[in-house]
């Protein structure tokens, strides 16, 4: 199995194991896609570029404030969440949630992604 495609399969499982997930990519800190399990709907570039950028905005202010180092950001909207979290040297996990979603579940099931996306950059 290559490497993307053991990405690919964790992002799956991420999807379908993780109720009121709609959708979850992997992106790197320059704003690229790496791999993605979006809407057909989404630009996923736009998306990954602001996901890279918050993920870095977030950083910046943690470290600016003395918070110690960034574990997630996350953004609600009425509908419902993104949470971004480092997933490796270079990489964001990025994740789309219904207003409903369990967030506790949520961080959980992507702490684990993250920690086996880690291994596999």
């Amino acid at each position: 199995m290559t490497r993307a495609d053991v990405i690919q399969q964790l992002l799956r499982g991420l999807v379908t194991n993780t109720p009121d997930l709609e959708g979850a990519a992997i992106v790197s800190t320059d704003g690229l896609v790496v791999a993605s399990m979006l809407a057909a709907d989404t630009d996923e570039d736009r998306v990954s570029a602001m996901a890279a950028a918050l993920l870095s905005l977030g950083e910046r202010t943690a470290k600016e404030l003395q918070r110690g180092n960034l574990e997630q950001v996350y953004v609600k909207g009425e509908l419902g969440y993104v949470v971004l979290m480092r997933a490796g040297e270079e990489t964001v996990l990025e994740a789309i949630a219904g207003k409903n979603a369990k967030l506790g579940m949520v961080l959980l099931d992507m702490k684990r992604a993250a920690s086996e996306l880690r291994k596999v950059f």
